[in-house]
């Protein structure tokens, strides 16, 4: 309908044109030519008519042939379509076909267990009807038996009382006669004896006492000396079952580490342009760095394993980045220290599950932790708690004690030894506080501060941790007594220095031949160095004793920082 439209819009539009035309050619030429404009002007009308008249007819035959190709798609879509509806019913009838064969086969099978059902039924009312007969007899069988037996148990009992009578008399006619004889025996023996009944009775009675208590007086004896013996037998024997049982290493540590490095071309880095590298890293944690011939290895020397942890991971860190430099050197060393902080918890964690040990206060595993860290008489002092708890379990078992306990108070019993609350007290007194501050078991604490017999042992387990304290601390090669007084003599010095106004860190190397004291440059001048580092020297000469002579060095360093915002 359209395309029809359009046609007659084009016939229109071309008689309009060609009207138009006509008239202006009309109006050009002369009067002369009118007739001759006129022929014209029919012509161009004759023609647009024919332009028109095609054009017409070619958009029908178009239009045609669209709704004959629109016809033919319609047609093919219903013809699919009614295809696949034939197809989908189809299958659809099937399938119905298919659930009534199964629901027809379900009613059969049905019927079957139905009937089954029923046939069962009918077996067991039968089987109960024979069931009850049967009862029924075998009950009026069992009631006639009852009957005949209760008839004969009466018959017995009757003769048995008979008996019971006949026996009654004759007891009280032997009794009667026994008293007559007994009475006549009695005072044919007090004739004799010139001694009433009462009176030998006593007598009897007081020969039987004495000869008692000499025979359990001489028994007595007897026990405590075998006790004796076999006490001090057991208690060899159950020390020696222990320490063979609780195996530990003879080694302890020593005030060195070796750092180990893939190539000598590192310890260039190292050390720095004129040394600045290696000053900055040993002034940062207070070891001493030793870069000699050795080859592939360079020692850091201290007597703080703490610090020569930190030097050891800080070194690794800092030949891993490659960049070393004073700045970084301050940076990897604390971020170091933070993360030893961190191992301390774990390694206190990982001690706990090790062995057995439950509810511990968070302050208190800290300082399990800590004791990696800490060495007693060059004996590590974790190993040595453990050693020790292990051989306190073991004792406790054997002696049948509570075994948490022991090994509790075991670990715990030198924990004074890393706690910086009050160091004028003994160590044990100090560690039974803090056990005392955290909750602990009345027994565990009186473990912790009697070990050394610094208070009075009242828990059964205060002696076992006494005992293992000292088997673990006297085996050989446990401890080196050098060792300990010299820590005591570094620390001394250290603590020294640090007393005096404005000293920041004091650290002291060298195996105590030298002593580095960093001080804040905004509080000491550098003339105040120079004094300082003479009052340091007076002091360590009054109050402490020493071999040789120690080169006390006062480090001022000022730093000017700015930030660009």
């Amino acid at each position: 309908m359209p395309d029809i439209l359009y046609i007659i819009l084009a016939a229109v539009l071309a008689l309009g044109v060609g009207i138009v035309v006509g008239r202006q050619l009309a109006g050009k030429v002369n009067l002369d030519h009118e007739a001759d404009a006129k022929s014209r002007a029919q012509l161009l009308i004759q023609e647009a008519e024919a332009q028109a008249t095609r054009t017409r007819d070619e958009r029908i035959q178009q239009s045609k042939d669209k709704f004959r190709q629109l016809k033919n798609e319609f047609e093919q879509d219903s013809k699919r379509q009614k295809q696949e509806l034939d197809a989908e019913l189809t299958q659809r009838r099937q399938g119905v076909v298919e659930q009534e064969q199964s629901i027809k086969q379900l009613t059969q099978t049905t019927q079957r267990q139905l009937e089954g059902i029923q046939k069962k039924e009918q077996d067991m009312d039968a089987l109960r009807e024979k069931l009850q007969n049967d009862s029924q007899q075998q009950r009026e069988r069992l009631d006639a038996q009852e009957e005949k037996r209760r008839a004969t148990l009466d018959t017995q009992l009757a003769k048995l009382q008979q008996r019971e009578d006949e026996v009654e008399e004759e007891l009280v006619s032997t009794r009667e006669a026994l008293s007559t004889q007994l009475s006549q025996v009695q005072h044919q023996l007090e004739t004799i004896s010139g001694l009433t009944a009462a009176e030998a009775r006593e007598q009897l009675v007081e020969s039987l006492k004495n000869e008692a208590q000499i025979q359990a007086s001489s028994y007595i004896k007897d026990v405590v000396a075998q006790a004796k013996l076999s006490a001090t037998k057991d208690a060899k024997k159950v020390v020696l079952e222990t320490i063979q049982r609780t195996a530990a290493e003879h080694a302890i540590e020593n005030c060195v580490s070796i750092f180990n490095i893939e190539s000598d071309d590192v310890k260039g880095k190292i050390i720095g342009r004129e040394g600045r590298n290696i000053r900055a890293l040993e002034a940062a944690t207070g070891v001493e760095i030793i870069v000699d011939d050795t080859p592939e290895a360079i020692i850091i020397s201290g007597f703080d394993p703490v610090r020569r942890e930190i030097a050891r991971l800080s070194l690794h860190l800092l030949v891993k980045d490659g960049r070393i430099h004073p700045a970084r050197i301050e940076e990897i060393v604390a971020k170091t220290r933070k993360n030893i902080d961190e191992e301390i918890v774990e390694i206190g964690e990982r001690t706990i599950i090790d062995l057995g040990i439950h509810g511990l206060h968070p302050e208190l595993i800290k300082m399990v932790g800590r004791m990696r860290f800490r060495s007693s008489y060059g004996q590590n002092l974790l190993q040595h708690s453990r050693e020790v708890a292990n051989l306190c379990a073991t004792m406790a078992a054997e002696l049948g004690l509570d075994v948490k306990k022991a090994k509790r108070a075991g670990l715990l019993h030198d924990i004074g030894k890393v706690s910086t609350e009050e160091p004028e007290l003994p160590h044990a007194i100090l560690g039974m506080e803090m056990a005392k501050k955290y909750k602990e078991h009345p027994d565990v604490v009186n473990a912790i501060g009697a070990h050394h017999d610094e208070i009075e042992m009242t828990a059964m387990i205060s002696p076992l941790v006494q005992a293992c304290d000292a088997i673990s601390g006297s085996r050989p090669g446990a401890r080196r007594e050098m060792m300990e007084s010299y820590i005591k003599r570094l620390k001394q010095l250290e603590e020294t220095a640090v007393g005096f106004e404005g000293v920041l860190q004091c650290y002291a190397i060298q195996a105590g031949r030298e002593l580095r004291v960093m001080v804040n440059a905004d509080n000491v001048t550098d003339e105040r160095a120079q004094e300082l580092s003479y009052e340091i020297s007076q002091k360590i000469e009054k109050e402490m004793q020493y071999p040789g002579q120690i080169k006390i060095t006062v480090i001022r360093e000022m730093r000017a920082v700015s930030y660009a915002k």
